[in-house]
């Protein structure tokens, strides 16, 4: 199967402003583009298209035949090996997974192009207030962090590639229930635990499952962003691009599949254990049937800051649509070391006063 990739942003259309000529980009948390020198305002065309369910099954059997394709370049990062989108009319651009200089080499990549997305909703002044905000709670985090990432960490925009899929299921298991009992053993009681069979079937049906289309954005974080409003997705259109980044996807449709029916799986065993029942559950086997599996391939907004720390990269990440904030930081052992001091010489003092 080919690579899958985010759409061409402003590589492949310039959006001048109506009055003075300059490019508009587009303002979140509206639906225009706005210029950044005189402030006109330009608002994105409605679309009448609809963001249709595709066949999984057939877009494996042939993957070009059952999708919309498109040539489109990227660059690749060497650090992080990001697919990024570059920017028009640039030489180099700092990488927003990991800060390295990313040199424009373009190549020309035969892709399965987005159908829709989710317009950026939280601005970048609101964003950098998280920011900041988040580096202020990090209190076990080394001092000289918070002035490095100030001066040396970039805030960009960046819209990431994922997968959505749609599945009804049905899930035959067996298992045990347990329930607890007391008995009286001497002068003292204990709880015990009354196991017997249990076995049946359980049915769901699931609606846009997320999964990430992105090696370099590391999958715990990005599932740590959820949830996202794709109720509120919009046709795909370049004028949502204008002005920020987009990353080509990496983990294909096949393998985006595997990740879905593992997110999938966690919700039937909680579905199996409140069947089964009674204080305690065991599951010794289960087996899941997946039918009408449908997929969209879709863009997410991201704030994203990368910063190298003692040598290693750290990020920070702020859904562009609810604001959740996610990252990553390094600890300082020093002021750790000095809380557990302060921990035991309390716990100490308490246990003076007790034995007074």
């Amino acid at each position: 199967m080919p690579d899958i990739a985010s759409p061409p942003s402003e590589g492949t259309r310039q959006f001048p402003c109506v009055q003075c000529g300059a490019k508009v980009e587009f303002a979140p948390g509206t639906d225009s583009l706005r210029c950044p020198y005189c402030g006109h305002e330009t608002q994105v065309p409605a679309s009448a298209e609809v963001i249709a369910e595709n066949d999984f099954m057939a877009a494996l059997a042939g993957m070009e035949q059952n999708a919309t394709m498109e040539d489109v370049p990227s660059v690749t990062c060497t650090s992080c090996a990001a697919h990024i989108e570059p920017p028009k009319a640039t030489e180099a651009f700092p990488c927003p997974y990991c800060g390295s200089s990313i040199v424009v080499k373009i190549r020309s990549e035969h892709l399965v192009k987005p159908q829709a997305l989710l317009p950026f909703k939280v601005a970048r002044n609101e964003a950098t207030e998280l920011f900041r905000s988040w580096l202020k709670s990090r209190w076990f985090a080394p001092n000289a962090l918070k002035k490095f990432a100030r001066l040396e960490g970039r805030l960009q925009g960046l819209y990431t590639p994922y997968w959505t899929y749609d599945a009804s299921t049905v899930s035959r298991y067996t298992g045990q229930r347990g329930d607890n009992y007391v008995v009286r053993v001497g002068k003292r009681t204990q709880t015990r635990i009354r196991w017997r069979p249990a076995s049946g079937t359980v049915a769901r049906e699931f609606d846009d499952v997320l999964v990430v289309g992105s090696r370099s954005l590391p999958r715990e974080l990005a599932e740590k962003l959820e949830p996202w409003d794709v109720t509120s997705l919009v046709p795909h259109a370049d004028e949502y691009l204008s002005g920020f980044l987009a990353e080509r996807y990496q983990i294909d449709l096949r393998e985006a599949w595997k990740r879905a029916t593992e997110r999938m799986d966690e919700v039937i065993r909680g579905d199996v254990k409140r069947q089964i029942g009674g204080d305690h559950q065991r599951i010794d086997s289960l087996q899941t049937r997946h039918s009408d599996v449908t997929y969209k391939h879709v863009l997410l907004p991201l704030w994203i800051c990368s910063y190298r720390f003692k040598d290693r990269v750290f990020r920070f990440l702020v859904n562009a649509r609810t604001g959740e904030v996610q990252g990553q930081r390094p600890w300082s052992w020093v002021k750790i070391g000095l809380a557990a001091l302060l921990v035991a010489a309390v716990v100490l003092f308490i246990a003076y006063l007790d034995n007074r």
